[in-house]
This record gives structure tokens, C-alpha cells and sequence, in this order.
């Protein structure tokens, strides 16, 4: 599902009991400088993410100031976030004018808050240029916080250099079947640099069989309840994607990659180190 941008003046994107990824939930927030936000999602472990800007965040009595140090776009510098537990409130305040990311997943048990700064970010970088599958990626609520979340993962990935494929070789996790693979939703909100620069986004139902493709452009969202989900993006650009991943069942992914590409995996540098870190 392509949700195209649209000003959702603050309120929730996907919220709680989508039709499609009831696992998830994101919402994006715009304040000016000083300007405050609260929200409270029941049965959701949620983080805060600023986009662009910086914020203080207040959650179970906990203040984390100064979360987030990037410009004019998220190439800027570096992501923050803080982990806000379960049906927790939390009130967002602008230091900056700021673009603020809100992620969830569904989850039934009361966890503790904390913040993720920049030097505990776990980064990943695979692929080659060679086979146009070269990306970052940094994960922000990622392995080095698994044992302090309950099923939400919380990543940034990143094309490197102008062009090229992410999410591949085709697969996906729509299925709870270990160990093969794991029911894991996933919301992705897409930027390219220039602004005006677009990609695509592939969702093959079934391998062999044609499947769907939604034209993505600045400020897309996409929703994945199941299939094979490529994505690319034209020459001369770069992309960016926030990801969202909400388990049913455990929080580490177990991807199911598609037979019919399953060959690539042994021509992609790197690529078993990235699937190593979604846990």
C-alpha cells in the first residue's frame, strides 16, 4: 500500500489497527521551535526520532534533552532516538524547528525508557557499486538494544551513491513459521536527495507470479503486510527510507528470501552481516 505525502497536521499516519499492518504504527510530527506535542498510543511501544531539529523528551518521569543534532535534511548529520515504553505518555518539546518521527509496534509488556544517542547507533554497510545494491544502513533501536524492547525495530537505510536497488535480494516476512521466517509488518517513509528525485517500490505477492509496483517520491509511505518487497530508486539520486518493524510473535527478524533470486545472496558483499543485525 502507497500512502502518497500529505500534511497529516500530526496525527497518525498508521495508526493503531490498520487494515494492513496492525503491527505498526507511525506518525509524523512538525513543530516550530519551543512549540510541545504529547501523545499516548495504548498497546504500542513507541520511539521518538527527530527527522531534522532537536528535541527534549519527557516520558515515566525521565527527561532526554538535546535528542537529535541533524539540519537541514537526514543527510545532515547523524540519527537519535528514545524508546518510550508501552501506553507510556510522552511529551515532545521542540528546541529547534524539527521534523520528529513517531514508530510503534504492538506489544503487551512495560519495558523502561532511555535514549539512543548517536554513539550507540549499530551501523551496517553492504552491498557494492558493482552489483548496485551499495547502502548504510543504522539501526537506532537495532541489536545493541535488543534485550530492552519488546518487538519494535527501528532502522535508517540509505543508497549509497546515485542510483541503485535496496531490499535485495527479494524477500520477505510476512509468516510465522521458524525457522524460516518470522510475522514482521513494516511501515517505511521515503526521501531523496534532490527532493524532487523518485523511486519504485516492488511488492511480488507470490514468487514467478507479477505483483504490484507503487511509483515513490519525497515523503511516501509504504505499508508491507506480505510479499517480496524490492525497492530502487533513478540514476542520479540518492534514497533514503525510516523502517519500521513490528513482530508478532518475537522481535528478531527471520527473512524468507525469494527462490527464485535466492543465487544472489552469494553475489552481494556483506549481505548475511545485514541480516545479522535485524535482531
Amino acid at each position: 500500500m502507497h500512502i502518497a505525502p500529505y500534511d497529516n497536521r500530526n496525527k497518525p499516519i498508521v495508526d493503531v489497527d490498520h487494515p494492513l499492518v496492525p503491527l505498526n504504527y507511525f506518525n509524523i510530527v512538525k513543530l516550530k521551535a519551543g512549540e510541545v506535542f504529547d501523545y499516548q498510543v495504548a498497546g504500542f511501544e513507541t520511539c521518538v526520532v527527530p527527522a531534522t531539529g532537536t528535541v527534549t523528551v519527557e516520558t515515566m518521569g525521565e527527561t532526554y534533552k538535546d535528542i537529535g543534532n541533524r539540519g537541514e535534511d537526514v543527510w545532515d548529520g547523524e540519527p537519535e532516538g528514545v524508546y518510550i515504553p508501552v501506553g507510556a505518555g510522552c511529551r515532545i518539546t521542540a528546541r529547534t524547528d524539527t521534523e520528529v518521527f513517531v514508530a510503534g509496534a504492538k506489544y503487551d509488556e512495560v519495558l523502561k525508557p532511555f535514549a539512543v544517542r548517536e554513539a550507540e547507533l549499530d551501523r551496517v554497510q553492504y552491498g557494492s557499486d558493482d552489483t548496485k545494491t551499495h547502502r548504510k544502513i543504522k539501526h537506532i533501536l537495532g541489536a545493541n538494544q535488543h534485550d530492552r524492547v519488546g518487538r519494535l525495530l527501528v532502522s535508517e537505510l540509505f543508497t549509497v551513491g546515485a542510483g541503485g536497488w535496496s531490499g535485495f535480494p527479494s524477500h520477505k516476512h510476512d509468516t510465522d513459521r521458524l525457522p524460516e521466517e518470522t510475522r514482521h509488518d513494516e511501515t517505511y517513509n521515503f526521501r531523496f536527495k534532490p527532493n524532487y528525485g523518485s523511486g519504485l517500490q516492488m511488492l511480488q505477492r507470490v514468487d514467478n507470479e507479477p505483483g504490484d509496483a507503487y511509483h515513490i517520491v519525497d515523503g511516501s509511505t509504504i505499508c508491507i503486510d506480505k510479499g517480496y518487497h524490492p525497492c530502487s530508486v533513478l540514476p542520479g539520486y540518492e534514497m533514503y527510507y525510516f523502517t519500521i518493524l513490528g513482530g508478532l510473535s518475537q522481535r528478531s527478524l527471520k527473512q524468507y528470501f525469494q527462490p527464485t533470486h535466492a543465487e544472489q545472496l552469494h553475489t552481494i558483499p556483506g549481505i548475511m552481516d545485514m541480516v545479522a543485525k535485524f535482531k
